[in-house]
């Protein structure tokens, strides 16, 4: 059944290039319909999914094998989620192109979050790479920015490749993915552990790898890089978590304190430059860096309580980053701009679609009772009780000045003052609101009861401070 996830999305996006260039509502619909069975069906099946068949015998054993339990399920549900919401949001002139091509980054996504080889994961890791830079080609402002997306991933990649082939050669298998094995050995570890910590640190990203990241999110249309954010920019930890941290843990305790400080910088440098921007998706990119910075941080720490903390923040941030991206979409496309300056008082001319900025701002601020304050809370009780008290003391100061860049962004688009040139559109119509409803009430739902996801990394990782 897994193999599904992957192969339903990519072929049908690659035949909804057969519908005219011009058609919306057949591509919309075959897009939102084959999102929502990508979430319903590991729900329905119930077990695993799992299908394995023999791919490699030397120098390493391979295998194509996919399923999805655990870690990998929630984040398969969050990617189909956002998938089909990013689908319904997409209203352009080039609608069939950009719901093809979110269609085919689920399926390699899919098969990516699916895979239970490293050397498959690392097949997907690559080619999850090929929309997104297309969608940057087609409607990106700068061709560069597209070039430099995918020159950066694709060296981590490389990287992450030479990585999977030594660890094979050395472990016998690369078929090894939530499978209860020991530790990789030897003087080779620590050297394999930095080549998948490079590609996972460039695909997060994490300082200074990050360069890429906020002309991409400027860039992408909103509908793409609702995607890109809340689920692609989730790859890299998730290989933190299921391939470095039960193999290569000793690599990891060895790394550790350059990784915690490079995650603190993260927060810090994300934090105060998204306080000084005036472009609305830049301000969300650069908050995005700051918040992953905070999961790096938990990681890293390998205590139980922070890792559960940081699952909980994958999934809040990915609800409230595709959130964020898709309605500040809507401002763009109806006020043709994305300057904090020129958008002012639209809260009393768009109350509906203010109300849905201000869910998914107080979000990402870490409202008490949303999602987003639930990951920070028990990441930051983790990280203190593991013993890492300056670590946990300096992350507060982010925390706080989310409050600041959040709540300037909220305040200047609902409550600024009127821009007289930019004329009065239409609120949210009710199929924008049904594509950021399902986000919205995610986080609710979360907020008030994340303990589904905390019980995940108990069951799975079994890590103990």
């Amino acid at each position: 059944m897994s193999i599904v996830l992957v192969v339903l999305p990519i072929l049908a996006g690659a035949l909804l290039f057969l519908v005219p260039r011009t058609d919306r509502a057949i591509s919309r619909t075959a897009g939102c319909v084959v999102a929502a069975i990508t979430f319903f069906l590991p729900l329905v099946a119930g077990n695993d999914g799992a299908i394995s068949a023999h791919w490699l015998a030397r120098p390493f054993t391979a295998s194509l094998h996919f399923a999805w339990s655990g870690l990998s399920l929630w984040l398969i549900l969050l990617l189909a989620l956002c998938t089909f919401c990013a689908v319904l949001a997409t209203n352009m002139a080039q609608t069939r192109t950009m719901v093809a091509l979110l269609l085919m980054l689920e399926g390699t996504m899919m098969g990516l979050f699916a895979a239970r080889d490293i050397l498959l994961f690392a097949l997907f890791w690559d080619l999850m790479l090929i929309p997104p830079f297309f969608a940057l080609v087609g409607w990106g402002e700068h061709r560069e920015t597209a070039w430099r997306y995918l020159i950066y991933n694709f060296a981590g990649g490389l990287l992450l490749l030479l990585a999977t082939a030594a660890f094979g050669v050395i472990y016998g298998s690369t078929d090894v993915i939530g499978a209860a094995a020991h530790p990789l050995a030897g003087g080779w570890a620590p050297w394999i552990f930095a080549g998948f910590a490079f590609a996972f640190a460039v695909k997060t990203p994490l300082f200074p790898f990050h360069t890429w990241m906020p002309a991409t999110y400027a860039d992408s249309p909103p509908a793409m890089v609702a995607v890109v954010s809340a689920v692609q920019s989730k790859a890299g930890l998730f290989g933190f978590m299921v391939i470095t941290l039960p193999f290569m843990a000793a690599a990891m305790a060895q790394w550790r304190w350059i990784f915690i400080v490079l995650g603190l910088i993260s927060l810090l440098y994300g934090a105060f430059i998204a306080l000084v921007q005036t472009d609305t998706k830049r301000i969300v990119a650069y908050s995005s860096l700051s918040h992953l910075g905070l999961i790096v941080l938990a990681i890293f720490t390998q205590n139980q309580i922070a890792l559960e903390g940081a699952l909980v923040y994958i999934v809040a941030h990915g609800l409230f980053s595709a959130a964020l991206f898709l309605i500040l979409g809507y401002f763009e496309q109806r006020e043709d701009t994305r300057s904090l300056v020129r958008l002012g008082g639209l809260g009393k001319v768009n109350p509906k679609l203010a109300g849905a900025l201000t869910i998914a701002a107080l979000a990402a601020l870490g409202l008490p009772g949303l999602a987003g304050f639930v990951g920070e809370l028990v990441i930051l009780t983790g990280v203190f009780g593991g013993g890492y008290f300056w670590p946990a003391l300096i992350a507060l100061i982010p925390i706080v000045i989310a409050s600041a860049y959040m709540l300037r962004l909220l305040q200047d688009i609902i409550n600024g003052p009127e821009v007289k040139d930019i004329p009065q559109r239409r609120d949210l119509t009710w199929l924008e609101g049904l594509a950021v409803a399902p986000l919205l009430a995610g986080l609710v739902i979360l907020g008030v009861y994340p303990h589904a996801l905390i019980s995940t990394v108990a069951a799975v990782l079994g890590v103990h401070p």
